[in-house]
């Protein structure tokens, strides 16, 4: 499948499955996990790669306030710096699911990290999305999850969306003025030919950014519901994507290897690198993680 002409492999990391791609404004770089690789990875603006090994299989990662990250992960939540080498376990609230993991993870307007577990063999929906505030308490927020993944956030903070990859579908949830999130509704249905929505971001429009898994694409969507655009990728398994760069306007796609075999593995040589393109709109400041 032909890829925009303007997209590129910036980082052929080979992942086995990337994820949780997130842009640090103080560094100026963009940071990256290989959940199953156990790495982390980071890519500066010279284009150079960083490359750290992990003691445990982390799902996502989101700058803090006071440096590092907070990190979903498969023994649960934890402080993560891979330049000092300290990845602490803060809570796990699942010791009950010794086969749950964290998957992605993502930072409100407000400064709260929010990430979700899922049953690592995907098997069943024992999944659920937490909310953890700037004292490291959380709050289990839904449940009944196959596989969880991307919040994201609209500009104002008052919708949060997030997906259930395994059912195919993105739900909505109105935040209200206390940040406590309504019931969740159906934004997006997706079928047969569609692939799995995956990662995802909001742009400075509100419009939704989705990676779709076997999808070999990232589709735009109004705050209305309407696809207004696809960016085709040169790989079956983009995982999530980020907008970075020192204007903000330039989105990095991560994607995963993770079960391809040799004759897909040699028609996508990049599958599990990481992508950019500049798609001609711009993301949001992040905030960082308050705790």
């Amino acid at each position: 499948m032909p890829a925009d002409s303007d997209l590129r492999c910036v980082a052929d990391v080979h992942a086995i499955l990337g994820e949780g791609p997130a842009w640090v404004a103080r560094e100026g770089a963009l940071y990256w996990v290989d959940i199953e690789g156990r790495k982390i990875f980071r890519l500066d603006d010279d284009g150079e790669v960083t490359t750290w090994e992990t003691p445990m299989r982390i799902g996502s990662i989101a700058p803090r306030k006071s440096g590092g990250f907070i990190a979903g992960t498969d023994e649960g939540l934890a402080i993560a710096d891979p330049t000092t080498e300290r990845f602490e376990v803060i809570a796990n609230p699942e010791e009950q699911f010794p086969g749950n993991r964290f998957n992605d993870g993502k930072v409100d307007r407000r400064g709260r990290f929010w990430a979700g577990t899922m049953d690592s063999s995907e098997r069943t929906a024992s999944g659920t999305l937490y909310c953890i505030d700037d004292h490291l308490h959380w709050d289990a927020v839904d449940t009944g999850y196959q596989v969880t993944n991307g919040p994201a956030f609209s500009p104002a903070g008052d919708v949060m969306y997030h997906n259930d990859s395994g059912r195919q579908v993105t739900y909505a949830f109105d935040i209200d003025l206390t940040g406590n999130p309504g019931s969740r509704r159906t934004f997006l249905q997706f079928g047969p030919g569609d692939g799995y929505p995956d990662g995802m971001t909001v742009d400075s429009d509100g419009c939704l950014w989705i990676a779709f898994w076997d999808g070999w694409c990232v589709r735009r969507y109004s705050p209305q519901g309407e696809w207004i655009e696809t960016i085709k990728t040169p790989v079956q398994r983009p995982t999530s994507c980020v907008f970075g760069g020192p204007d903000l306007d330039r989105l990095y796609i991560s994607s995963a290897s993770r079960d391809l075999d040799e004759q897909a593995l040699s028609m996508q040589p990049n599958a599990g690198g990481l992508f950019m393109v500049r798609p001609g709109v711009r993301g949001l400041a992040d905030v960082p993680f308050a705790g």
